[in-house]
């Protein structure tokens, strides 16, 4: 039997994963200049934590998740997104009692859907996202969105552009959840067995269907920013008005709804229109929640937060990478038994003092071994012989110049330093 991957995930190869810890070291660098903490929740939890904080009406609750009962018969969920388990890992650790707020949080790491794999989007995906709890204020919802046009202007993509849209406090989102609700009603029979059935639950996530997208009445459908209350739009307008005093560019989008039912007030996502990324151009996004830690047991804390799925960030790397080639400090080559005895304690002292090395295993020709050190272009290529042996020296080659000299053994760190420094 041939064994392959399962369908819906990668191997991420050496050639990829430089790719990834750049990625991964440049979101942790951003997240300290927020001054972000990061927190790692564990890759599975209770079903029930996503049957109620993301939603049961929600695509990700009803098809996508992957669900499996342990020898107990508990039923368990590997992780369809983030902020899920930071919501619970904050009120099971009592991170509400901090002295300073908002507690700022990241996390980075695989979360799992069942869904149709293409480019950018796999059953096992990754994602990078930042949760902000404890502080209900403009202020902190424009710092979210800003780190997150941060993020995607780090990787040098063009045409980057921010969409915002509100979705009120609970009074606004009632309204316009009887608004829908009238609205949708004459039509129900001509909508997917899905919005029927969110039709009572939660007509929101009608805007959101993928299959009656193109239904008619989603392009007349009322908007939630025509049933804001006089407070839930003051706050929309000194969000807003915040983007403007920091000459953030943004576009108000009365249609844009986010797929998770925690939402309210602002929702924002992070579009670019560069090449690089296909047809696909939305990045990431997020929004706020004041509800979710009270649901899960904690006490009424408001958050906001924003997630990107990571593969799209590779994508929009592109080759930028390729201009900076990794290299080997010294490749070590031994030329019989004892040449390779020498080489091995040569290799210890060398990597105990920071430098890079590896060495030949095979007893290679020297014509072999010297294509491996052009391949992994090291600078420095150590030749060892019996000869080198009896005499207690080695014959270095600095590849940069040519040349070549004999040195002896408690020399060979001095030397090499000195030329890496050259």
């Amino acid at each position: 039997m041939a064994y392959t991957a399962p369908r819906g995930t990668v191997d991420l190869l050496p050639q990829d994963t430089r790719k990834w810890q750049y990625l991964e070291q440049l979101l942790r660098t951003i997240a300290d200049l927020y001054n972000v903490k990061e927190i790692r929740p564990p890759m599975f939890e209770h079903t029930e934590l996503f049957n109620r904080s993301v939603g049961d009406t929600s695509d990700i609750v009803t098809k996508e998740m992957y669900t499996f009962a342990d020898k107990k018969g508990r039923s368990l969920t590997l992780r369809p997104e983030g902020t899920a388990g930071v919501a619970r890992a904050y009120v099971e650790n009592k991170l509400f009692a901090a002295a300073d707020k908002p507690v700022k949080l990241y996390y980075m790491g695989p979360m799992f859907r069942y869904e149709r794999p293409q480019k950018g989007r796999q059953r096992q995906f990754h994602q990078f996202g930042v949760e902000m709890l404890g502080v209900e204020d403009p202020a902190l919802d424009v710092e979210a969105m800003l780190m997150a046009v941060t993020i995607v202007q780090s990787l040098g993509l063009k045409n980057v552009r921010l969409v915002v849209n509100t979705l009120g406090d609970a009074k606004s989102r009632q309204a316009h959840k009887e608004a829908l609700k009238k609205h949708f009603e004459p039509y129900l029979g001509e909508l997917c067995h899905d919005c029927q059935e969110r039709f009572e639950k939660n007509p929101l996530r009608i805007l959101d269907c993928k299959v009656d997208h193109d239904h008619p009445a989603m392009k007349n459908a009322p908007r939630t920013i025509d049933y804001l209350t006089d407070e839930a739009k003051a706050y929309f307008d000194q969000v807003l008005a915040l983007l403007d005093d920091l000459e953030v560019s943004y576009v108000v989008d009365p249609n844009l709804v986010r797929g998770l039912d925690y939402y309210c007030h602002v929702v924002f996502e992070v579009i670019s229109d560069d090449p690089i990324l296909g047809a696909q151009s939305t990045l990431g996004g997020g929004g706020r929640y004041n509800s979710l830690i009270e649901e899960l047991g904690g006490p009424a804390t408001p958050g906001i937060g924003f997630a990107f799925g990571m593969e799209r960030l590779v994508i929009a790397l592109g080759d930028q990478l390729e201009e900076e080639e990794e290299h080997l400090d010294v490749y070590l080559m031994p030329l019989g038994e004892k040449g390779k005895n020498l080489a091995v304690q040569i290799q210890a002292m060398l990597r105990a003092n920071g430098l890079s090395c590896d060495m030949d295993y095979q007893n290679r020709s020297m014509k072999a071994q010297f294509k491996t050190v052009d391949r992994m272009k090291a600078n420095f290529a150590i030749i060892i012989g019996d000869d080198e042996v009896d005499q207690e020296v080695v014959n270095i080659k600095d590849t940069r110049t040519r040349n070549q000299e004999t040195v002896a053994l408690e020399d060979i760190l001095a030397y090499l330093e000195k030329k890496m420094e050259e």
